[in-house]
């Protein structure tokens, strides 16, 4: 009777341990195996933040790296977030800085090598996922440029209204930029500098600039510069300094900056500085322009007007004797 006492309570026991392991195992409940925190800011916004929004990376053949990202939720609600993978190139429209390319493959893909833990996840307000994104390039890839996104989308909450709707997707994009060390084909170079429209005559600033730059090689490029402002003595007025924007292999990309000063009258030159972002070879354009300002012009004409008005009273008012 004892031995079948001591079985029964042998069996309880392994009956128990089995439970116990297989709750350590399984999921309780559907939280994500993403890091999430609170907020400080809990405003309501009615939007999602996505960052870092580009990475940059050389990354050699048969490497593995991870990086994060982070997706915030300020849209009141709790959310259901998803990723997904697309390529983009670049355009030859200055209107598109890239092309998304959806389930097509781009010319130098990197999609299928993008990947995280779990592609949907959910997020209550005010609060922010850290997600770790994977990259690993192929043992045979060739030198160059790889280029792909990773996309968080969110859809909106159907509402009861007398005609139903489509739900609202939204999307931000991380793009990678992956350089592959080697020998590549770099080609690119500042085509044209000038004012927004080719305007010459300006009221009064600011002066927006734009710079066009065209990449011709096979990866990726980042020129930055400066353009200089002087006066029609020759003086330097002005200097803004251009920081890295990126250009896609076979593409046109446009760059829009502005130039504001207290003070405009007359004849400017400006000219732009670029470095072509490789051999470190500088691309220099002027570009002429004239601010007169009609509200001071008008000033100083009446002003005139004033004085010869008065000076006219005073001579035929008064007569001049000598003595």
């Amino acid at each position: 009777m004892a031995v079948t006492q001591n079985n029964h309570i042998f069996w309880k026991g392994v009956l128990f341990f089995s439970i116990l392991s297989a709750c350590a195992v399984l999921p309780i409940s559907t939280v994500s195996s993403y890091s999430i925190e609170n907020i400080p800011n809990t405003e309501v916004r009615s939007d999602f933040v996505v960052g870092p929004g580009r990475f940059e990376l050389e990354m050699k053949p048969g490497e593995t790296r991870t990086i994060e990202i982070t997706v915030t939720n300020r849209m009141g609600d709790t959310r259901m977030f998803n990723f997904e993978t697309e390529d983009f190139k670049g355009s030859d429209s200055v209107e598109d800085t890239v092309i998304l390319l959806g389930d097509d493959r781009g010319p130098y893909s990197l999609k299928d090598f993008i990947s995280v833990p779990e592609y949907s996840f959910e997020l209550n307000h005010a609060e922010r996922a850290t997600i770790p994104v994977t990259i690993s390039v192929p043992t045979d890839t060739e030198p160059g440029g790889l280029y792909g996104s990773l996309l968080t989308s969110t859809a909106s909450k159907p509402t009861i209204t007398d005609a139903p709707t489509s739900a609202v997707i939204a999307r931000i994009g991380t793009l990678f930029f992956i350089r592959v060390p080697g020998e590549v084909e770099e080609a690119g170079q500042l085509t044209s500098f000038e004012t927004i429209d080719g305007k010459k005559m300006y009221g009064s600033g600011p002066i927006d600039f734009r710079l066009l730059y065209k990449n011709s090689g096979s990866v990726h490029l980042n020129p930055y510069g400066e353009i200089s402002v002087k006066n029609i003595l020759g003086k330097e007025i002005g200097l803004l300094k251009i920081s890295p924007w990126f250009a896609m292999p076979d593409s046109l990309r446009l760059r829009e900056v502005s130039w504001e000063s207290s003070f405009l009258v007359g004849k400017y030159t400006a000219t732009a500085s670029i470095n072509r972002g490789y051999d470190n070879v500088v691309d220099t354009l002027e570009y002429t322009f004239w601010v007169f300002p009609v509200k001071l012009l008008v000033l100083i004409c009446v002003s005139i007007v004033l004085v010869l008005f008065v000076l006219r009273f005073i001579i035929t008012r008064f007569e001049i004797r000598k003595k």
